[in-house]
């Protein structure tokens, strides 16, 4: 059973370093980015929190989010690299799990899987946003194309699984690659590098916020991590669920999530820097 993420208690939510979230109908509703979840991801990153997109969208997108979002870093593609903007530096830098030549050498092998997907599933499309990916290949199946049903989706998993891929269904897409890494496995090497941090033993101080089987390696892992509502339309094809819901969907509801743990940040330490207040309408409550 999932909690309303308004009864998440004060003194967990006090203890938190940092948020982690996905995009796709997480942040965004209906593929826009809604003004409250901006103004949320401001007022989380004025907190003084940690704050992380960990997201299948491409390398092309994350460049952009890690140099102009308010962001410490950006886990993208599933897992297969971070990027963070260097402010010493003044420079973004990336940090992918496979050097060049073996990505060039399994974007190769990818190309027999897209073909075999696109003529044994009528309705697929590859994703808009592949030219800008370096290591997976996204088929679409509801974001550009008429929404297939779930027997579609599990057509294209099997193709991917048939040819030694490994594959996650996310809102939008079906994303496939070579190799076992997840977004869990990257967001442990990034805190490690990055803030000398060993994520399993600092599980308990951060928080994750998704919305679909994707992201369920980071709902296992956390013990605090919440989905917009929207997570309900797969828990029954899902494993491990969020220990916490918002009553709202998509963008509207990681501000909910967000408003929520700041007031309770804020009523445990009203030193926290940044306040907890965002307006919105309609809440109800290396290579360089």
């Amino acid at each position: 059973m999932i909690t309303s993420i308004h009864r998440i208690d004060m003194e967990i939510a006090r203890d938190f370093e940092g948020l982690l979230f996905d995009i796709d109908d997480t942040f965004t509703t209906r593929g826009k980015i809604p003004a409250c979840a901006c103004q949320a991801l401001w007022t989380l990153k004025e907190s003084g929190l940690k704050v992380v997109p960990v997201t299948g969208r491409p390398a092309g997108w994350c460049d952009h989010i890690a140099r102009m979002w308010p962001v410490d870093a950006v886990v993208g593609e599933n897992g297969a690299f971070y990027f963070w903007f260097d402010e010493y530096a003044g420079k973004l830098k990336k940090r992918f799990l496979d050097p060049e030549p073996i990505r060039h050498e399994k974007r190769l092998k990818l190309l027999q899987i897209e073909q075999e997907v696109l003529r044994s599933v009528p309705g697929t499309a590859v994703a808009s946003d592949q030219p800008y990916r370096e290591t997976d290949l996204a088929i679409d199946f509801c974001e550009d194309v008429k929404p297939l049903d779930w027997q579609a989706v599990e057509r294209i998993c099997t193709i991917f699984e048939k040819h030694g891929a490994t594959c996650k269904v996310s809102s939008i897409h079906v994303n496939g690659w070579f190799g076992d890494y997840n977004k869990l496995g990257m967001t442990g090497i990034m805190a490690r590098e990055l803030w000398g941090m060993d994520l399993e033993a600092c599980r308990r101080r951060f928080f994750f916020c998704g919305d679909s089987p994707n992201d369920e390696p980071m709902f296992q892992f956390f013990p605090f991590s919440a989905g917009v509502k929207n997570v309900l339309r797969f828990a029954e094809r899902m494993r491990h669920l969020p220990a916490f819901v918002a009553d709202q969907e998509g963008g509207e509801g990681f501000a909910e999530i967000v408003e929520t743990i700041l007031l309770r940040r804020l009523r445990t330490n009203p030193s926290v820097e940044g306040g907890a207040t965002i307006e919105h309408k309609g809440m109800n409550n290396t290579e360089t």
